[in-house]
This record gives C-alpha cells, sequence and structure tokens, in this order.
C-alpha cells in the first residue's frame, strides 16, 4: 500500500514523539492513529540528521513488525543506540531534521544493470558480513552504479570488489522516504 500525506505525517510524529519521550525520561506513547498502512508490517529506517549532518540512522530491512512500531523503535535506536554516534542528549533535538523511508521486499539480482540509480538501494551479503545503503544515498553523493557497489561493500565490512564475487549476495529494494524538511 502506497504511503499517503497524512501517512507520512503520521509517522513522523511517532519518530518525533518517540525520540522526545526517551530523552524525558517518560513513558512512551502508544501510537494513535487509526491508519490501515500503519498496522503493515514493514521495514524501514529512520535517519536524523543535526543541521544537515547524519546523527543516527537504524532500521529494520525486513517487515517484522507493524510500520508504526518499526519507526517507533528505529526512532529510538538511531537516536540512542547508532554505534557511530554518542546517545543523543535533549538539547539537540531542537536541532534534528528526520527522514522515513519505508522499504519495499528485498529483490536478489544477479546482473548488476538491473540496479537503478535514485530507485534502488542496496543490500550486500557475504558470510557473516552484510551492508545496506538505501536508495537516496546514491543521489544525495553523486554515485554511479559502480560506487554504489562500491561504497555498500564497504558499509558491508568487504572489499570494495568483492561485489564483482559470486559469492556475494547482491539485494535491491525501493524506500518510500520523505522528511519532515520537505
Amino acid at each position: 500500500m502506497e504511503l499517503t500525506q497524512a501517512d507520512k505525517k503520521a509517522l513522523l510524529e511517532i519518530a518525533k514523539k518517540a525520540i522526545t519521550a526517551k530523552a524525558g525520561n517518560r513513558e512512551m506513547p502508544k501510537p494513535a492513529m487509526d491508519l490501515p498502512v500503519l498496522k503493515e508490517k514493514r521495514g524501514a529506517f529512520v535517519t536524523l540528521k543535526k543541521r544537515g549532518h547524519l546523527r543516527g540512522c537504524i532500521g529494520y530491512i525486513k517487515a517484522v513488525k507493524p510500520l508504526e512500531d518499526t519507526v517507533q523503535e528505529m526512532a529510538i535506536a538511531a537516536a540512542f543506540h547508532d554505534p557511530r554516534f554518542p546517545a543523543l542528549k535533549s538539547e539537540e533535538i531542537k536541532d534534528l531534521s528526520f527522514e522515513i523511508s519505508v522499504l519495499s521486499p528485498l529483490v536478489k539480482i544477479s546482473e548488476i544493470n538491473d540496479i537503478e540509480i535514485g530507485r534502488h538501494g542496496l543490500y550486500m551479503v557475504r558470510g557473516h558480513n552484510s551492508g545496506l545503503l538505501l536508495p537516496q544515498v546514491a543521489i544525495e553523493y553523486g554515485w554511479d552504479r559502480e560506487t554504489f557497489l562500491e561504497e555498500t561493500c564497504h558499509k558491508a565490512g568487504l572489499p570494495s570488489g568483492a561485489w564483482r564475487e559470486k559469492e556475494t549476495e547482491i539485494y535491491v529494494f525501493s524506500a518510500d522516504y520523505f522528511s519532515d524538511q520537505q
């Protein structure tokens, strides 16, 4: 089901309320919106930026929980548990922008020409290593297909050319992404 403007607004509100409650040591609000898509199990990422710079990004690749629960949990994870950053301080909240990416199911590919920059995100797996980059990352950095593949390898902790090896599995997905800055 495609997200409406009301769905997007509700998801952004859920993310903001979750972080504000957690930062203030208050009980987590239960999402109170009665929008059908929010009850669907969907994968999603929450990205936080502080004055335009990445401050946290965590998500579920696969659909394991209702979308409203996924966004609430991933907002808290991005703010307080992204290992790349210290836990968010309550005074930082006012400087945050929120972006949410709701993912389609993963599709394994064998031909890299199937990757469309701007439409597809990449998920790469080899052995115990895996890494994911959202579709908008390639656009933000102006990457071509090969650079996108190499950067996804880096994210997975693999050598940059690992995407060429048959042991490396490459998946594509699309994302409906939106922010409070639009």
